[in-house]
């Protein structure tokens, strides 16, 4: 295994790229194989267009070009000119000021040209606050927006809306820990930039999706001192942040856009990795047209050393100086592109980014697609690796919403085998090896519909972006229960209601690790909007003035996070075999609403749709754990008999149910064979005794 101060990717040649500080100067390395000449432009401290000194970069073995000077001291303002070759793949321009790739700070211009890298003095004091590490099995994603978090939040010190310190203000850490979740993952912080088209539509890029810089974090999100403060200060309220939600047992997971950058398609900006070497970092044809396997315009090309390197670098540098705790890789199958541009899951970046030392403890999770040929890659990434599990995702808006929305038309098209798979962890799209905990479960994220509006439109309503309704997906497993959009109608809201909390309890009570969505716990709507990427406003900010039902739902998903905390059985490790002793799995059970065994034609009959769940966790240390939990999938009420033949079973202690409102905290007990009647399309969970 490679060690820490030796990443495997490139060998020591490309070691230590960017701006080193030591013994009271500066040494930059830049990497660039088909540059003829490199020039590091030095510019003054106030006024970034003036540049007070030009030095040439000497060019060493590997395609690295190094210069050592005192003018590079922290806070410097500098930037990069490079010329080479031209022809089919290379768009050199000694003119064309670049960013560093390697640099962890920018003084903010106002456009693409008038950005500077920024040499900064790593350091902070981390006062012994360590990384929370919590494990895998029971972690519980709350993904999230920085800037919506809290732009409305009425008990954040309004000079901290939308900012990285107002995330750890108390009030907020406060919410988290009430909820129950384990780790906050942030939309991209990154630096980024806003598309031309979207400006010149008065819109810009809300969620970040745009990189600009991998090492540097978005100067916006910081508050208004910090940025007068510099770079520096940036860095410094960003690590307070991360530092603050440790200090309260919070992980602090970052979605990394590492597939492409902000630099676009051919014509489009040249700041920095399309100056310094563009036949080198991005995918293209031999004729150097763009193979673009993001929809964005340009795929960095990690089937080089030194596009690799750079992602793994970023990673170590996030990991370790920023103390982030994990990492949610957009379109992370173009990171596993080789170069005949095919997705190899055994690609090296993959595999460095699981085996380096200074990411073992960092949680590690794919979006496993992009838009190329062979996209979808689902399941099919290394040991190691979580994936966002989009079958899951699908299966279950089936079973609550579509499943229903065309039974009211003619009959239920499926069973409940599929949904049951699901529950049970995806053994069918997951290796033994993996295990259910490969498994990202979610219902919604910040792409598409949000949990209200999955319950209340039927299709997407996307005319504020000024697409013409065009853009965001058209297949959304949505039912609005009778009515579009609004309503007053009180038994459509009633059921709209129940539809989310079964989605959320199927999503608390699933094994896997879940995901939920900013907003969701209170049914936070984008009024139809599912792809609000263009929306920096009231529309995607988070609402904190909630209404009875919205408060009802919170305590149900607080209800729902403890209940899986507390009860082992939801939260499998590995999957369990038939006949065997497999530790740290939850052995299955499954029986049909009259209390007998799930026949072998009952998982698939349409006409069939209730089942009962019984899982036994089998711990390597600790008490044996049980529960069973009630599926009821159509919207007639059912009587169902709890199973009198479980081995040691004694009865069942109500602990959720769907079906309720306001969660109750009478937890009844019931003995096997019991009758119990169940409601409409409901769940109930019960800790079996």
């Amino acid at each position: 295994m490679p060690s820490p101060t030796t990443p495997p990717l490139g060998g020591s040649a490309l070691d230590d790229l960017g701006v080193r500080l030591h013994d009271g100067v500066g040494t930059i390395r830049v990497w660039s194989q088909h540059a003829s000449a490199v020039q590091l432009v030095v510019f003054d401290a106030d006024d970034l267009d003036w540049e007070i000194a030009q030095l040439p970069l000497e060019r060493r073995p590997g395609g690295v070009w190094q210069v050592t000077t005192e003018l590079l001291q922290p806070g410097a303002r500098y930037a990069l000119r490079a010329d080479g070759p031209h022809g089919p793949g290379h768009l050199f321009n000694s003119e064309t000021l670049l960013l560093d790739p390697y640099a962890r700070g920018l003084a903010q211009g106002e456009g693409y040209e008038e950005w500077r890298s920024v040499v900064i003095e790593d350091g902070f004091d981390w006062g012994g606050v360590q990384k929370p590490r919590t494990p895998l099995e029971r972690t519980v994603i709350y993904e999230g927006h920085i800037k919506g978090l809290t732009k409305r939040h009425p008990d954040v010190t309004p000079a901290l809306h939308g900012t990285y310190a107002g995330l750890a203000h108390p009030a907020m850490i406060e919410y988290f820990q009430s909820l129950g979740v384990t780790a906050v993952e942030l939309l991209p912080v990154h630096a980024f930039m806003p598309e031309p088209r979207l400006l010149e539509r008065g819109l810009t890029n809300y969620w970040g999706y745009n990189t600009l810089s991998f090492f540097t974090p978005h100067t916006a999100y910081a508050s208004e001192a910090a940025r007068k403060g510099g770079p520096e200060a940036v860095l410094a309220e960003f690590k307070g942040m991360v530092k603050l939600l440790h200090e309260a047992g919070l992980e602090v997971i970052l979605d990394v856009v590492y597939n492409h950058t902000s630099e676009e398609g051919i014509g489009g900006p040249r700041s920095s990795l399309r100056g310094l070497d563009n036949a080198a970092y991005y995918r293209q044809q031999p004729d150097g047209t763009y193979i673009d396997t993001t929809g964005v315009g340009n795929t960095l090309n990690t089937a080089t050393d030194a596009a690799a390197r750079l992602v793994l670098d970023s990673l170590r540098y996030w990991a370790t100086e920023m103390q982030i705790d994990g990492f949610r890789f957009d379109l992370a199958a173009a990171l596993g592109r080789d170069a005949s541009h095919e997705y190899d899951p055994e690609h090296p970046l993959l595999r460095a980014i699981r085996e380096d030392p200074a990411l073992q403890d960092a949680k590690i999770i794919a979006e496993p697609w992009d838009v190329g040929l062979g996209g979808w890659q689902t399941g099919n990434f290394p040991v190691g690796w979580s994936e966002w599990n989009d079958r899951y995702r699908d299966r279950v808006r089936n079973f609550w919403l579509s499943d229903i929305d065309y039974a009211r038309r003619a009959s239920a098209p499926v069973g409940v085998g599929g949904f049951a798979n699901r529950l049970a962890g995806s053994a069918n799209t997951y290796s033994e090896e993996r295990g259910p905990l490969a498994s990202v479960n979610f219902v919604t994220a910040h792409d598409g519909f949000t949990l209200h509006d999955l319950v209340s439109y039927d299709v997407k309503h996307n005319e504020a972006n000024g697409e013409d309704n065009r853009d965001g997906a058209d297949m959304n497993r949505s039912f609005n229960h009778g009515v579009e959009g609004p309503t007053t109608d009180a038994t459509i809201l009633a059921a709209r209601r129940k539809a989310m909390r079964n989605l959320l309890g199927t999503l608390l009570l699933s094994a896997g690790i879940p995901m939920i969505t900013a907003g969701d716990e209170f049914g936070r709507t984008q009024r139809g909007n599912n792809n609000a990427y263009c929306q920096d406003s009231a529309l995607t900010w988070l609402d904190w003035d909630h209404e009875p039902w919205q408060r009802d739902l919170i305590a149900h998903l607080s209800l729902l996070t403890r209940l899986r905390a507390e009860n082992r059985a939801l939260r499998p490790s590995r999957y369990a075999r038939l006949g065997e002793h497999v530790p740290e799995a939850s052995e299955m059970d499954w029986y049909d609403q009259n209390g007998e065994t799930m026949e072998a034609e009952q998982w698939n009959d349409p006409r069939n749709r209730t089942l009962q769940y019984v899982a036994a966790s089998v711990p390597e240390n600790g008490e044996t754990n049980r529960i069973l939990l009630i599926v009821h999938g159509t919207e007639a009420p059912i009587d169902v008999r709890l199973p009198d033949s479980i081995e040691g079973a004694t009865g069942f202690v109500s602990l959720w149910s769907s079906a309720d409102e306001t969660p109750s905290t009478e937890n009844r007990r019931y003995a096997p064979g019991e009758v119990l009647p169940v409601p409409g399309t409901s769940m109930r969970l019960f800790r079996v005794e």
